[in-house]
């Protein structure tokens, strides 16, 4: 079986924001499952990961993530939802223009 030219666009599926959710870019670790994101709405939020995915979801500085801002203090606080594993993820991003606000802080 012959082996895929690397030049072939591969098929990629790349997880979007859905209803509230924001696209952020993790600014700081503060230590116990927190730290500072900055979110493409233009505002900083203190975020967590929750429990159910702390186990599974392991966050650096400057990865990009999904945050979903909290009903009460949404402005201020929100949960890690997701994190874009792969660069060309990120770069779907980027080409599709979802990253537009973020392009100067990373």
């Amino acid at each position: 079986m012959p082996e895929p030219a690397p030049e072939e666009q591969q098929l990629l599926r790349v997880r979007l924001p859905i209803g509230r959710e924001v696209i952020g870019v993790v600014q700081q670790r503060l230590g116990g499952s927190r730290m500072r994101v900055l979110c493409l709405d233009s505002k900083e939020r203190i975020c967590r990961i929750p429990g159910r995915l702390r186990r599974e979801l392991w966050v650096r500085d400057n990865d990009v993530v999904i945050v979903e801002p909290w009903e009460l203090g949404g402005d201020d606080k929100g949960d890690v939802v997701y994190k874009y594993r792969s660069k060309a993820e990120v770069e779907f991003l980027r080409k599709k223009g979802y990253l537009k606000n973020l392009q100067e802080e990373f």
